[in-house]
């Protein structure tokens, strides 16, 4: 819109903002505590759920002496996680001795000898040992790879080079590439692409991820803000 002249030959005056119907300020304000409300909610309902199901299996195997449900009369949120956590840990003690060891070496054998049990028990037994593993053992970086075509690229994670029977056959310089599919980051594509045709990334990989559950419309800062170190001396302001 044209500005219109001062007759008195002063400047101009400027235009006016334009104004917001209270409809428009009402909607913007509340999708604004919506998204702050939602995680915070979704969260709560998730711990809320995971929480009742662990009460619901482990309180009735605790002998009614040492169930607070018994004095009490009413049950108690979170005991039976609290006695899951106690038990994991005693059980994680006993299995660290010599006697622990060879109890459990044991009946490692015996389950993996049985049919149809074994299938179950070694897909398992692998799974909890990834991710048990140190985080240094999994996704190392974010990498792109011209996939599925050429020109075409999309976001993958690096989880190791190429080892064993692969590695023999495709050479050490080949990387591991998962491929997460957006937003269900556990389902995938394991690739084998040689190194120098991978473009590495400098965001980390919970940054990529982030992008892979949001479909990228989260993306991280770049050039990445450096972060200041704890050990580097503070300057005195005069």
């Amino acid at each position: 819109m044209a500005r219109r002249n001062d007759p008195e030959g002063g400047p101009p005056p400027p235009d006016k903002a334009p104004t917001q119907s209270l409809f428009a300020w009402l909607r913007g304000r509340f999708f604004a505590g919506m998204v702050i409300a939602a995680p915070i909610a979704v969260t709560f309902l998730i711990l809320q759920f995971l929480i009742g199901e662990i009460d619901k299996r482990v309180v009735p195997l605790i002998p009614a002496a040492l169930n607070p449900e018994t004095y009490l009369k009413y049950a108690v949120p979170g005991f039976g996680l609290i006695v899951l956590v106690v038990f994991l840990t005693i059980l994680g003690g006993i299995a660290t001795n010599l006697i622990g060891r060879s109890v459990i070496s044991v009946g490692d054998r015996i389950l993996s000898q049985v049919p149809i049990v074994r299938s179950l028990y070694s897909a398992f037994k692998q799974l909890v040992e990834v991710f048990a593993k140190d985080n240094t053992d999994q996704f190392s970086e974010v990498v792109l790879i011209e996939y599925p075509k050429t020109g075409t690229w999309c976001l993958g994670f690096v989880s190791s080079p190429a080892k064993g029977e692969i590695g023999a056959t495709l050479g050490a310089e080949y990387l591991g590439v998962f491929v997460p599919t957006t937003p269900n980051p556990t389902s995938g594509f394991l690739m084998y692409v040689d190194a120098k045709e991978v473009i590495r990334l400098k965001m980390t990989v919970e940054e990529g991820a982030k992008m892979i559950l949001s479909a990228g419309l989260v993306v991280p800062e770049f050039p990445p803000v450096p972060k200041p170190d704890p050990k580097a001396p503070k300057k005195i302001l005069p």
